[in-house]
Parts: C-alpha cells; structure tokens; sequence
C-alpha cells in the first residue's frame, strides 16, 4: 500500500511496481503465499481506484514464478531438486537466479506492452487522491507485525547461510514455523488448524509412488529414451529436458513432475557423462517457468485466478493463455540461450 502511494496511485505505475515487487518477494518467500496477499492487495486497490485488477494479478502471478525460479526457496520445485540433488541457496541464486533475473527485464517489458495502454485509460480518479486512506491503517496488530517481520528475516538470513551453517532446508523451515506458533501464543491452535494437511498427505504419497518407479525400474527406460533419442549429444539432452519440463508442467501441476524427473536427471549424468548441474538448472527453469503458461501449471496460478474470481474478475483459460503462453515461450527461449552460452 505504501508503494501505492509512493507512485501517486496511478494504475499504471502501480502495474509496474507491483511485477518487481512479486517477483523479488518470491525470491525468498514461497510464490504461493506472495500471491496469495499480493492479489489480494490488488484486488483492494482496484476496486478503489476504478482499474481492471486482471491485467495486474497475471503479470503478479508470472513474475512471481519467475522469482521464485532464482533460489532454493522460492518455488516448491527447487525446494526438491535442492534437497534431493544437496544444492545450496547460493547454487540456486548463481544459476538460475542469473537466467531468471535477465529473463525478468524481457517479461516486464512484455507485459508492459500488452497491458500498460489499457490501464492508462483508468487514471481518471486522480484528483481524488486526498481521500486514499493511509496505508499504516493496514496493519491491525503493530505488535504481531513486528514480530512476524522480524521471523522472516530470521528465515532468510538462515536460509542464505545454510550451505556455511550446515542446516538443512527442513530444519530451517520446521524451526521458523515452531517459532512462528511460540510467537503465537494463543492462536497457535488456530495456525495449526489452517495448516493444508492434505498437501502434506500428497507430498508424502507422490514421493512413495516416485520411489516405487524408480525402484521397478521404469524411470530408468525413460532416462534410457532420452538417451537413445539424443544419441548422447549434450544440446539436445538438455533442449529436451528443458522443453519436455516446461511444455509437461503447463499440463500437470509441477511438483510432482519435478520429483519424478529428479531421479531420471541423475540417471542421465551417470550414463551420458553430462555434468548434473546443467540438467538440474534446466529441470528447474522448466518445471517453474513452464508452470505458468496454464492455470492450473502451477500452484501461484490456482491462487491467484481463485482470487481474483472471488472478487468478481473471473479469468478465463483463454484470457490466461493468450498472455501467459507467449511470456513462457520467451523465457524458455532465453533459458535456452543462457544455458548453452554458460554451460554447454
């Protein structure tokens, strides 16, 4: 709200600001939970100031994917190359984070082009601006805000140290959220009450059904076609898996195709002698970016879309692949480009 007003409300510079802002929050925390409020907030400013929040909630949400592609942390697909493949922050920021943060000036730009004419139109309500209401009026606990601000410092700090401290990603994470109910005090319960149990349910099934795969040998055969197909030339390994990852995350949701092609990425290093690194980035960069071309390719997508319709703007699957799909294409283009520039 403060950047709201910071920018004199204006919808288009508040378009702006508010793609960066999803796209650096994302980098450090989950883009799920940076949508979840970012859309929201939008939604809030929207209605205030007379603009159409559609066009602002579908950069958000790729921006925030695209953010959460730079680190270890930002998107739940890295969360589990990183600890599988025993990747650091530090990996993820000088790899990925270098393709993610150039492929963000392109994706801003983009979006810029398509959307920045319509929500000029809007900037009629301007001489209004006096009776904004102030942004601290946001805040209903200052208390709990302080407290809660100062937790997730913590966590980035531990979280960009993990690789010299030796704590694992997991501990981390059940060490803030034990924090975070203490702080708590007595609505501890309600926080426990709001946990997605069923999510973790899932996690804890996919990841048997993946083991099971992996143990009756068919993710083997997999890594074997991929093999045989690229007849062992390094280009068109990593061009497959970079594009199967992207075009098969816009069609099921990407964490449970990131688990299954972790173990086939090791299979392939250990076979074809290509460096694991360069897979996993590629794995990485498809699975997060590729999650974005669709609705339902990424978990930031459900949320944010259920949003927005919970609002009353409704955003249809053409709406969303007509901006979407050619933002994903290019940044897969520019993947591409920096991978085999970098790594190959």
């Amino acid at each position: 709200m403060r950047f709201a007003k910071l920018v004199k409300y204006r919808s288009t510079r508040i378009f702006f600001v508010f793609m960066i802002m999803s796209a650096i929050l994302a980098v450090f925390i989950d883009s799920i939970t940076v949508i979840l409020f970012l859309a929201a907030v939008t939604v809030e400013l929207a209605q205030l100031l007379k603009f159409d929040p559609v066009p602002v909630i579908l950069a958000e949400i790729f921006c925030a994917n695209l953010g959460g592609a730079a680190t270890m942390c930002g998107d739940p697909p890295n969360i589990i190359i990183g600890t599988a493949l025993g990747y650091s922050f530090s990996d993820f920021i000088n790899n990925t984070g270098m393709i993610a943060g150039i492929s963000l000036f392109f994706v801003v730009l983009y979006f810029w082009f398509c959307f920045a004419k319509k929500l000029k139109k809007s900037e009629a309500y301007l001489e209004q601006i006096d009776s904004f209401p102030d942004p601290s009026q946001a805040i209903l606990n200052r208390t709990r805000f302080i407290q809660s601000t100062l937790i997730f410092l913590l966590a980035i700090v531990l979280l960009v140290s993990h690789a010299y401290t030796h704590l694992t990603v997991a501990f981390i994470g059940v060490f803030i959220a034990l924090l975070t109910l203490v702080c708590a005090g007595s609505q501890a319960k309600d926080l426990l009450k709001q946990v997605d149990y069923k999510a973790l349910l899932f996690f804890v099934g996919l990841f048997v059904v993946v083991g099971g795969l992996e143990e009756t040998g068919v993710l083997e055969i997999v890594a074997e076609w991929i093999a045989n197909w690229s007849n062992g030339n390094i280009y068109l390994m990593v061009l497959v898996i970079l594009w199967v990852s992207a075009v098969a995350s816009a069609v099921v949701d990407n964490i449970p195709f990131a688990a299954t092609m972790i173990p086939i990425i090791r299979m392939l290093a250990q076979s074809q002698s290509v460096p694991l690194t360069t897979l996993a980035w590629m794995l990485s960069m498809g699975t997060d970016v590729g999650g974005s071309a669709t609705p339902i390719g990424a978990s930031a997508n459900v949320v944010g879309t259920a949003v927005a319709m919970k609002a009353g703007y409704p955003i249809s699957w053409g709406k969303y692949c007509r901006y979407c799909v050619p933002a994903t294409l290019l940044v897969v283009m520019i993947s591409m480009v920096c991978i085999f520039v970098r790594y190959v």
